[in-house]
This record gives C-alpha cells, structure tokens and sequence, in this order.
C-alpha cells in the first residue's frame, strides 16, 4: 500500500522536508502497521536531516524521519496476538512522517485510557531514555538522585519515575524551569557558577547518583558531588563522557528498555501523577516549519506532527 509521507532527498535545512508517497508493506513477523495520528520532532530528527550525522549514520535518500508514535493498529503479524487491529497505541517506530508506519509490536503498548494521541506520542523516546538511565544506575529507593537538564522532556519523566521509586531528587534547570521541577516534588536549582555549592545547601552530604540529560559542561561537578565517577552517567555527551571516566548511555539494540518505560508511564497516567507538557501541534504538512522552530530552541515541551 501507499501512504502520504515527509521525506527528504538531501541534506540541508528544513526546506529539504517535502511531501512524497511511500510504500508500506504489509506487517512481517512481531510487526504491525500503524495508521499514524501523532508523532513528535526529535533532536536526532533535525541531525538527520541536516547531515550533522551523516558520517556516523548514513542514510538511504530520501529518508522519512520520526522516531515514535500513536495511533491505531491497521494490520498484525502473523504471530500477533496481543495487538488486535483497531487497539489505539503508543511508541518507538521508525519514519513516522507518514500517514502508516510499521512498528515492531514489542515497542508498542496500548494507549492508557483518557490519554490523547499527541500526548501519547510525546512519551516513548523520552520515557525510554529516562528510565534506561535510572536503570543503569540503579536509583533505589532512600537514594538521591542529581538530574540536569531536569525540565526538559527526559528530565521531566526522570524526576518522575525516580520520585516514584522513593528516591528524593534534585534538579538543575534554567531559572523558567525552577517552578516546574518543584511543582513535581523536585529540589531544584539553577545551572551555571557556583552549581556545587548550590547542590550541597540542599544536599550537605552530596549525593548517591547523577543524571545528566543536559550535556552543559556538569560532569566535573558531578563526580565530586555524588564523589565515584561510576555513579554518574550522561545520556547528552559521549565526548565529555570519556574524557570524566563516567558513563555514556545511547540506547538501541539490547539496552533497549521500550516496552518497561511505556509501561511506567502508563502506571503514572493511571495513579493520576503523570506530568507532560507539549509546546505545539502542527500538521505534518507544515513539518518543515516545526523543525525550524525546534531549531529556534526554547520549547516549553515536544512538538507535535499530526498527519
């Protein structure tokens, strides 16, 4: 079959995003096909396009970007069963600019109830992200945990799912984000100079772990707060990462923690203490003008595409 799709034939900036028809096969084995009516722009979505990562990640043109996605199942796999056709879900997917995508059924999960699709479809990266993190290093309960770039999409499920393990959390995050981070049970502070100091008033004795989603140049101070370099990682600067001796954590293949992050995000949606913000809607056809702002920066929350 054919759908109604964004792709671009060459990199550039984001007038390289024009309309096309691609073909989308019917679903192989642990496959279903998505009819598509949300999904979102990625920092990796604008990479892509403009060729930043073209050296490490070469692509076929034209390329569809997108990373995940809601909507509803259209067809299964043959060994399918838990994905009935017509089941509203969620999740990470590739090329995802298009009106039907294929979607591997073990990174979908259905949508929680009362959610809409453009919520839903702000979730998967970042919760995967998120929860991947908290699972490297192992946040228990009792522990506090540091995150950077704590209002930010990752940052802002961090805080969520490491409050939900009992852990107490402190966030940095530009003086707009201080209000946000409190509002979710967070200390919070602000970036820049004096950053320790500012930890250790509310944390005298350090802290047990740090999570960096920022890649601000924090990974000093970080050691010597949480005081092992083995209790902080980075999922924002693999560089830095190597240069400190910490961890850097990118995810795909087997550290792939998709369907446990949906499920996690599912329970805070259902105990009522899921918070998500988005900053716009658009129309897929208008994705060039979404990545464009995206690439403006200052979002308040994900930018939504609805084909």
């Amino acid at each position: 079959m054919h759908t109604d799709a964004i792709a671009f034939a060459g990199y550039g900036t984001p007038d390289v995003l024009e309309p096309t028809a691609i073909d989308v096969p019917d679903p192989g084995p642990g496959q279903v096909r998505i009819r598509v009516h949300a999904t979102t722009v990625n920092p990796l979505d604008l990479k892509l396009r403009s060729g930043a990562m073209a050296a490490f990640m070469p692509l076929n043109l034209p390329y569809v970007p997108g990373l995940e996605l809601a909507g509803n199942v259209e067809a299964s796999g043959p060994d399918v069963r838990h994905l009935a056709p017509g089941t509203a879900v969620f999740g990470a997917a590739s090329h995802t600019y298009a009106g039907f995508a294929l979607a591997d059924a073990h990174r979908l999960a259905p949508i929680p109830q009362g959610m809409d699709y453009p919520h839903a479809a702000a979730l998967p990266v970042a919760a995967e992200a998120a929860w991947r993190a908290l699972e490297e290093l192992d946040v228990d309960a009792g522990q506090i945990l540091l995150i950077h770039g704590a209002a930010g999409g990752v940052g802002t499920l961090a805080v969520q799912f490491a409050l939900a393990r009992g852990a107490r959390v402190i966030g940095t995050a530009s003086a707009t984000g201080i209000a946000h981070l409190t509002a979710l049970g967070a200390a919070a502070t602000t970036y820049g100079t004096g950053l320790a100091e500012r930890v250790r008033a509310l944390a005298p004795s350090g802290v047990d772990k740090v999570l960096d989603t920022s890649g601000a140049d924090v990974l000093h101070d970080s050691i010597e707060l949480a005081g092992n370099p083995d209790d902080v990682l980075t999922l924002a600067d693999p560089m830095a990462a190597q240069a400190h001796g910490v961890r850097f954590s990118s995810g795909g293949g087997a550290g792939d923690r998709t369907a446990d992050a949906l499920a996690a995000v599912s329970t805070l949606h259902d105990n009522a203490t899921l918070t998500q913000r988005i900053h716009q809607v658009l129309p897929l056809s208008q994705a060039a003008r979404a990545h464009r702002i995206a690439e403006a920066g200052h979002l308040d929350g994900k930018i939504i595409l609805a084909p």
